[in-house]
């Protein structure tokens, strides 16, 4: 590595302050603990309280839709997004191969099979274009439902997953979910604060799921959500949710098999505190890129990943793409050990051994995307 690489190092740890930088971390202050701390004086610290009310309120307003659904973790919100759309046992699901693991775990949880496709270069999302060329390929049409002419599967729905919070081609989406009859369901874990032409990401599908772990740009400690502008769907996620308990002042009754998946309201009253800085932390990273375009701007062969045209992007992790003279993890190994952590994007599923025998399009962008993503560090660099 040469003195550029060197000196973008130095960069980074003398804008943090640190020598050893990690790659997110949660930001915190008064206003946390103030909520948390009149939470646990009420003693309403676990399933039900306040806070889970506030939260979830808050959250359908600011992405901009009906109702919010506050739940343990983004893959429950996911898993029982898929549920409530219709995804039944059996079903295939296009999902990208470039996405977290939880996207397809949600899917197989269902007892459905993970269908992978690929990526645009431009977006890291679902590349519309060559989805829709891929399933006049591999699709066939019965009582308006579309299956795999290979396998005899029906294929039910596509989840699109806005890569570090940059938005997919929605639009282009969902003209192909409207030529073959797919529910989206839209894994918007990454993109709280993001907007596809003005509108938040999430409120595009059938209904949708968030994350807020401790690494992303807000955070509950653990807990995701499930959103949607369908009350009907909202009440069921809710239902399904809360072990589909029937409401009874005393009696527990359970009309079908439910999930423990409420969001306790300790995590609610650390959430409804960081949902308020949202704004905040979205302008100090949109300011961040700009530091790393010029930090980056003397390394040939090195390209800051900037948001997609026509959205708004909430950089959750800021991204470079290595050109072919570099070998990713020898970056990557050079930077953690001059204290910058740094992470390759996750392993496409396809490469899983779980997942290794599902169907599976062309994933000629994927598979250079894995041999040149690196995200680099990310967190909001003040406290608001």
């Amino acid at each position: 590595m040469n003195n550029k690489w060197l000196e973008f190092t130095d960069n980074v740890k003398e804008f943090y302050g640190k020598e050893f930088v990690p790659l997110h971390e949660p930001t915190f202050n008064d206003k946390e603990v103030e909520y948390v701390t009149d939470c646990v004086k009420t003693g309403w610290v676990s399933s039900v309280g306040a806070y889970v009310n506030r939260f979830e309120e808050d959250l359908a307003k600011f992405v901009d839709v009906k109702r919010a659904v506050a739940v343990v973790n983004g893959t429950a919100a996911l898993h029982i997004a898929l549920k409530v759309a219709g995804v039944k046992a059996e079903d295939e699901v296009l999902m990208p191969s470039l996405t977290f693991i939880a996207t397809a775990n949600a899917v197989s949880y269902l007892g459905a099979v993970p269908h992978f496709i690929d990526v645009s270069i431009n977006t890291l999302g679902v590349d519309a274009d060559k989805l829709k060329i891929y399933l006049e390929q591999i699709g066939t049409t019965k009582n308006n439902q579309l299956y795999n002419r290979v396998t005899g599967r029906r294929i039910s729905a596509l989840v699109p997953m806005h890569t570090f919070g940059h938005a997919a081609d929605i639009e282009g989406l969902l003209k192909v979910c409207e030529m073959y009859n797919l529910m989206l369901v839209e894994d918007a874990a990454e993109s709280l604060g993001s907007y596809y032409k003005g509108k938040h990401t999430g409120s595009f599908g059938k209904v949708s799921a968030l994350s807020f772990n401790g690494n992303k740009i807000m955070t509950t400690g653990g807990g995701g959500a499930i959103v949607t502008d369908n009350d009907a769907i909202a009440d069921y996620a809710k239902h399904l949710t809360t072990t589909a308990k029937i409401p009874h002042r005393w009696a527990y009754e359970h009309d079908e098999i439910g999930f423990n998946y409420r969001m306790p309201n300790i995590n609610a009253a650390l959430g409804c505190a960081q949902l308020e800085k949202i704004p905040f932390f979205i302008q100090q990273k949109r300011e961040l890129t700009k530091q790393y375009e010029q930090w980056l701007a003397g390394i040939e062969g090195v390209q800051l990943f900037k948001e997609p045209a026509n959205t708004r992007s909430n950089y959750w992790l800021q991204t470079i793409l290595l050109d072919e003279q570099f070998n990713r993890d020898e970056v990557l190994d050079y930077l953690n050990e001059q204290g910058v952590m740094s992470r390759p994007i996750w392993t496409p599923m396809h490469y899983l051994a779980m997942y290794q025998n599902c169907p599976k399009s062309d994933l000629s962008v994927t598979d250079q995307l894995n041999r040149s993503v690196v995200n680099i560090p990310s967190t909001p660099i003040s406290e608001g």
